[in-house]
């Protein structure tokens, strides 16, 4: 289900529909995503969890005996942001993390959305936010929008939240972006923009933003932690793989024809093409 805040990001060519981590204690980080962040378990597998939304999956967490805990600066998640369906969602969202007590690492009006930034308890970046309308973004002449870090004014959003009763989070959330922490630059926007054909749509220092169809961005990719950071094991703790799901067909095939024309390993796995980007993070492409 999408909303009118939810939709344009999800009616792209391409958007992020899944991400999946990789954790040492599977009660106590699945426990967080649900009373915290009002996720509700989906599927129970042998070897973890599918969290989301309604019959939305969006989150799924695994674990195993040989798992071990990442290192700050490896590569792989700086953050999984899900996206509200409404701006009075994630002041409702606000007002139940207010009132339970849950540790905040930031927030910030990124002009194109207002976000709200946490961790796991494994210290998995989290990201709650909604977006402004795109009609109210404004873009650069060479098609970049324009984002900025400001403040974000966390006791408005928290006064103009409805004083109903939290039930979890709400239908139509969705995840909007995946950002993650590689080892250089340069090789990101090759990968992403060259071998996937995602649009640099803001840099940053030692950060690129990508997207599809004029959207902010679908995913991001920075060196702040992780600069010079090497491919990723198997059983690292953090983000295992992610989804990127196509409505646009021809760009699908072309991302796949892509692949194939520069040799880059791929596979036929869950209805799609599963990939591992050059740090070792998996990627699934599907229509």
């Amino acid at each position: 289900m999408t909303t009118e805040q939810t939709s344009y990001a999800l009616t792209r060519p391409a958007y992020v529909d899944h991400s999946h981590l990789v954790v040492t204690d599977l009660a106590t980080v699945s426990a967080f995503y649900q009373s915290m962040l009002g996720l509700d378990v989906i599927e129970k597998t042998a070897s973890g969890e599918v969290l989301g939304v309604g019959e939305t999956p969006l989150l799924t967490l695994t674990t195993g005996k040989d798992v071990r805990t990442a290192p700050r600066n490896a590569a792989g998640l700086f953050h999984t942001a899900f996206l509200m369906p409404s701006r009075t969602e994630l002041a409702r969202w606000l007002r139940h993390a207010a009132h339970n007590n849950v540790a905040l690492d930031g927030a910030s009006d990124h002009l194109v959305s207002e976000a709200i930034y946490l961790s796991d308890p494994e210290g998995n970046g989290i990201e709650i936010y909604s977006d402004r309308s795109p009609m109210q973004w404004k873009f650069h002449q060479d098609g970049q929008v324009e984002m900025a870090t400001h403040r974000l004014d966390l006791q408005a959003l928290y006064e103009s939240a409805p004083q109903d009763s939290w039930t979890g989070m709400a239908e139509g959330t969705a995840i909007g972006h995946i950002h993650l922490q590689v080892g250089n630059i340069p090789e990101a926007d090759q990968f992403y923009r060259d071998v996937l054909g995602l649009t640099i749509m803001a840099r940053y220092p030692g950060a690129s933003f990508f997207a599809t169809g004029g959207y902010h961005h679908h995913v991001a990719a920075n060196i702040w932690n992780s600069r010079g950071a090497g491919a990723r094991t198997e059983a690292m703790t953090g983000l295992s793989d992610y989804a990127l799901r196509f409505n646009d067909r021809q760009a699908l095939d072309n991302a796949v024809a892509k692949l194939d024309e520069l040799e880059i390993m791929s596979e036929k796995r869950d209805g799609g093409v599963f990939l591992r980007d050059p740090w070792g993070i998996g990627l699934t492409l599907s229509a």
